[in-house]
């Protein structure tokens, strides 16, 4: 039996490195079940997989719960997950399938400035995964869920700097860090999607100075969340 489907992973930057981490976190998610995944990119960048075997059918299931699906149905009050896929002064673009934009008035809860400042502010950069809710299914409108904008502000109001890092494995990160020598000065990274981490600093690291030593030594976006 065979089951092709997509995964709300995103497979950019250098596609060689991050279909390998795809291919090594496909591999371990199906290593108790009877079946083996091929995988691929869509045209527009998704992480698609050719499941076979005796648990096709539930593998296929079983990852798309866990990781959802690009979509292009919506509904007003639909909450989707998604990528941001370009910031504007006027507004977000999110990818969830379909392209579906943030206006600026529909991110007056972070404060003032444009899209643009705000999203310096908050740390949001190009693939960043994030939650949104449909405004306006219609003209493709959406806002940030309130778990995600509430998420935002707590990192914001954290003691802590955070370092989101784009395009990069975990271990690329682990090892600039460890060539740096800044191990003490984190606490550790979460993963937030097969490329995409966050860094949470110690109290009184500088997020900056860290993406200025690390930088370096990676081929990826950064950008830092100043605790207030």
């Amino acid at each position: 039996m065979m089951v092709e489907t997509q995964l709300l992973i995103k497979i950019y930057g250098s596609k060689e490195r991050a279909t390998h981490s795809a291919e090594i976190l496909i591999e371990n998610e199906l290593k108790e079940l009877e079946a083996a995944a091929e995988v691929s990119t869509s045209k527009d960048d998704w992480l698609t997989l050719k499941i076979e075997g005796e648990d096709a059918e539930f593998a296929s299931n079983f990852l798309v719960q866990k990781y959802g699906a690009p979509t292009t149905r919506t509904k007003n009050g639909s909450v989707h997950k998604g990528f941001i896929h370009k910031i504007e002064e006027d507004r977000i673009e999110v990818d969830i399938g379909m392209l579906v934009t943030i206006p600026k008035s529909d991110l007056n809860f972070f404060g003032a400035g444009n899209a643009q400042q705000i999203a310096s502010r908050f740390g949001m950069i190009r693939y960043l995964p994030v939650e949104i809710e449909m405004s306006d299914a219609g003209e493709l409108k959406a806002r940030f869920t309130k778990k995600q904008a509430d998420a935002f502000w707590e990192l914001k109001k954290s003691k802590l700097d955070h370092v989101v890092a784009n395009s990069v494995t975990k271990s690329e990160l682990k090892a600039a860090i460890k060539k740096t020598k800044h191990g003490k000065d984190i606490y550790g990274i979460e993963r937030l999607g097969l490329m995409e981490h966050m860094i949470t600093c110690r109290e009184g690291t500088d997020g900056p100075g860290i993406v200025a030593a690390i930088g370096k030594y990676l081929n990826g976006d950064l950008a830092v969340i100043k605790a207030n």
